[in-house]
C-alpha cells in the first residue's frame, strides 16, 4: 500500500468515505464532555494544520489523525489534566498569544477493513513528524486504552503498568505508542469528564439505570455514577500519558 499525508482539509472528502473511516470511532457517550463542547469549534478553526489524512493509492482515506499545539514544561506535573485540558491549554494559550512547543496527539481512527496494518502508527508518526517539521519540540499523547474498558474497576494507575510475558504493555494502543519509541509518563484519571441526563446515559449505554449508584457501562474505562434526584449521570475517562518527544 501506498499512502500519502495530507491535511484533512485539503479537500472535500466523500460522506460515504468519511462513515467508513469512522465507522467504529467511539462510543456514543464520548460526545457528553460539555467542556469539548464548547472549545472544540475553535479547536477546529485554529488548528487545522494538526488535522491529517492518510490516503492510499486510489485516493482513499484510510486513517486519520488530530492534535493540538500546547506550551508544557516537560515535567509530569506540568501535563494537562488530559485530553479536555489539552484542548482548553491550547485554545486560551492561542488567545494569550503563548508559544506553543508541544503537540498533544488527540486522537488517531484506521478504517476498520485496514486494522492490523500499521495505519494507526503510520498516523501518529505523521503527526510527529509534522510537529517536528514545524518547530515544536515536544510530542506527547493522552493515550485512550483500548482494552481497558474490560477492567473498569482497575485503577488506571494499575492498568497502566500491567505487562505481557513478553514485557510489553498489555493493552495494545499503548503497546502501539511504545513500539514507536513512546514511554509513559503518568496516569490522567480526569481526562474527559461526561454528563448528561439519567435518559440520556440510558440511551448512550441501552442500559435500565433504575437506581442512583455506580454502574459499570459499555466501552467505559470507568464507572458511571448516577444521581437520579438529581437527574444527572457523570462518567470521568481516564487515559494515560505517553511521550513521544
Amino acid at each position: 500500500m501506498t499512502l500519502r499525508t495530507e491535511r484533512t482539509d485539503a479537500r472535500t472528502w466523500p460522506v460515504e468515505q468519511l462513515k467508513e473511516l469512522f465507522s467504529e470511532s467511539f462510543p456514543e457517550f464520548i460526545t457528553a464532555d460539555r467542556l469539548v463542547s464548547e472549545y472544540i469549534g475553535r479547536v477546529r478553526e485554529w488548528f487545522p494544520a494538526w488535522d491529517l489524512t492518510l490516503v492510499d493509492e486510489r485516493e482513499v482515506p484510510v486513517a486519520a489523525g488530530w492534535g493540538v499545539p500546547v506550551h508544557w514544561d516537560g515535567s509530569a506535573e506540568g501535563l494537562p489534566t488530559g485530553y479536555t485540558d489539552s484542548l482548553v491549554r491550547a485554545v486560551e494559550g492561542r488567545e494569550q498569544g503563548v508559544a506553543p512547543d508541544t503537540l498533544v496527539i488527540c486522537g488517531a481512527v484506521v478504517t476498520p477493513s485496514f486494522k492490523g496494518r500499521g495505519l494507526a502508527g503510520e498516523t501518529l508518526t505523521a503527526l510527529r513528524r509534522a510537529a517536528l517539521e514545524s518547530g515544536l519540540t515536544r510530542v506527547v499523547a493522552p493515550v485512550r486504552p483500548t482494552t481497558k474498558a474490560r477492567y473498569p474497576l482497575t485503577p488506571i494507575e494499575t492498568f497502566m503498568r500491567w505487562r505481557r510475558p513478553d514485557g510489553t504493555a498489555l493493552d495494545p494502543w499503548i503497546r502501539t505508542h511504545e513500539r514507536l519509541g513512546a514511554e509513559i509518563l503518568a496516569a490522567a484519571p480526569v481526562s474527559q469528564t461526561m454528563t448528561g441526563t439519567v435518559a440520556q446515559w440510558e440511551k448512550w449505554t441501552g442500559l435500565a439505570l433504575p437506581e442512583s449508584g455506580e454502574y459499570v457501562v459499555p466501552d467505559g474505562l470507568g464507572l458511571l455514577r448516577v444521581d437520579r434526584a438529581a437527574d444527572e449521570g457523570v462518567y470521568q475517562e481516564p487515559n494515560v500519558w505517553m511521550r513521544h518527544v
